[in-house]
């Protein structure tokens, strides 16, 4: 079956608005892939604090691990450090990422927490070749290159796919899934058919929430191209069926184990009753909107309304993909800005029709008005490229990275610590090199009420959880306040081991005798 490159084309001579001649549309993609990568890679040897600093410094103890543990003349009581905080951190996802980082700073010899901003963003730049190849067959090149542009150029997506954690390579490999089926429904070619479960299996293994889209995906297309009963009898289904689901099966169900089933228990399961509240639904519609403009949200669905009958199927699952995800983890959903990168490439693709009707529109004018509209465009990709420039450029983590590193120092090695702390102690344990127990802050008390743990009294509360622990390590003052009935215990009860800027450190083996 020959593959339809541009469907909706009137005609095989029909020209779009930024494809006259054979010169514009390379040099358009040259320019737009440049910036792209290029304002990725600003500020790019900052310490990683300004997107999630809890999951990128997650993944970097992670590769410090990995690194040192490969390197043979390393120093081995900082391998042995370096392992201990690795093994503290515990196994959510493979370790893909983090080994192919720890792999590079072997190669150059140190550690260089930038060399994870280049792969996450070479990663994001890739999907985009692929995105603007999928949408070019479904739509035209005008579409294609709006579509390209909102997943470059969005502020959002800027910050989130030059991040250290594994969401930007699943999406990479989401839209690489995408390309590929759509190229095997048009072909029916076996080679299609396996890159297609490839791709699948490596969004899924890397993240497993990518089956979600992948699935809602998989099943509106087969279930419009082939049909149900077609796609049960053919066997390049199930061979993409199975590739796709046999890497993170293996992995999560028989790696990970009872992990998994606990993180289904306590954050699926447990949480499902916030669906029954009208606020979850309202609060997710506030996230989307600080990430991407409810306007632009809206128009996106207008295009999927308004798409052909062969972008239709692709889009439709994706959206009814991410819609189960959304469900599926409400408090992700609603907390968690990077739980919706994967809506990125899917806004792209649905934005193309619509970007399809206005330049067609545009090119109808006379060329001063076709002037204007092109000049506006610009704007369109120069106001975000100014703004996300200005916030990067904005504020200089390295401080906070030496802040840090002086707090690790400061406390002792020898006790056992627990700490009302930022970013679940992983400042801490990545820079100072320390590892801390956790006290709970309000947001985690306010979830294990939701899951049904019983209200105890704050002493018996307090003495349950630093029971076996010798100092009680304070950084998160705003928090402390927040629980006046732990600040009262601390400092009536237990006297002041050491005090710096920022921090204040109680010694549990030292209570104050009160009269």
């Amino acid at each position: 079956m020959a593959e339809n490159i541009n469907p909706q084309s009137s005609s095989p001579n029909t020209r779009g608005f930024f494809d006259r001649s054979p010169v514009t549309l390379p040099v358009l993609l040259v320019v737009i892939f440049i910036l792209g990568l290029g304002i990725r890679l600003l500020d790019l040897t900052d310490a990683p604090l300004d997107f999630n600093p809890t999951r990128q410094l997650r993944a970097a103890v992670i590769a410090r691990g990995l690194y040192y543990q490969w390197s043979p003349n390393a120093d081995p009581d900082l391998r042995q450090q370096a392992a201990s905080l690795w093994n503290t951190i515990g196994d959510i996802e493979p370790s893909i990422l983090e080994g192919l980082v720890a792999f590079t700073y072997r190669l150059v010899g140190a550690e260089h927490l930038w060399i994870a901003r280049i792969y996450t963003s070479l990663f994001w730049v890739l999907g985009g070749g692929a995105l603007f190849a999928l949408a070019r067959r479904m739509f035209s090149v005008d579409g294609a290159l709006v579509a390209l542009a909102f997943y470059l150029f969005l502020p959002f997506g800027i910050l989130a796919s030059r991040s250290f954690q594994p969401d930007p390579v699943m999406v990479m490999w989401v839209i690489f899934t995408a390309y590929a089926l759509h190229r095997w429904v048009n072909s029916r070619d076996w080679k299609w058919a396996i890159f297609t479960g490839v791709a699948a299996g490596m969004a899924a293994l890397i993240k497993v929430v990518a089956a979600f889209l992948i699935a809602g995906m998989l099943i509106a297309v087969l279930l419009t191209k082939l049909g149900l009963r077609r796609s049960l009898k053919n066997r390049q289904v199930w061979a993409m069926g199975f590739i796709m689901v046999l890497p993170a099966f293996l992995y999560y169900v028989f790696g990970l184990g009872d992990y998994s089933s606990d993180y289904f228990t306590n954050w699926v399961i447990a949480l499902s009753p916030m669906l029954l509240d009208s606020a979850f639904y309202i609060r997710w519609l506030i996230r989307l909107d600080s990430l991407i403009p409810l306007s632009v949200l809206l128009l996106s669905l207008v295009g999927l309304v308004i798409s052909s009958s062969n972008a239709k199927p692709y889009l439709l699952g994706l959206w009814l993909g991410y819609g189960l995800y959304g469900l599926s983890l409400p408090h992700q959903t609603i907390t968690h800005d990077y739980y919706h990168i994967q809506l990125i490439p899917i806004v792209a693709l649905s934005l193309a029709p619509v970007a399809e009707l206005l330049l067609a529109a545009a090119r109808r004018q006379p060329q001063l008005w076709q002037a204007a509209f092109f000049a506006l465009a610009l704007l369109a990709v120069a106001y975000p490229l100014w703004t996300t420039r200005s916030i990067l450029l904005g504020k200089d983590y390295r401080a906070d990275a030496a802040y840090w590193q002086q707090v690790g120092g400061a406390i002792p090695r020898n006790g056992k610590i627990i700490a009302l702390t930022q970013q679940y102690g992983h400042l801490l344990t990545y820079y100072g090199w320390k590892k801390v127990n956790l006290w709970p802050n309000t947001a985690e008390q306010k979830l294990a009420e939701l899951r049904g743990a019983a209200e105890k009294e704050a002493q018996d509360y307090f003495d349950e959880r630093v029971a076996g622990q010798d100092y009680f390590l304070v950084t998160a003052f705003k928090q402390l306040n927040e629980q006046p009935n732990l600040s009262e215990i601390l400092y009536s009860q237990y006297a002041v081991y050491a005090e710096g800027s920022g921090y204040i450190l109680f010694d549990l083996n030292a209570p104050i005798n009160n009269p």
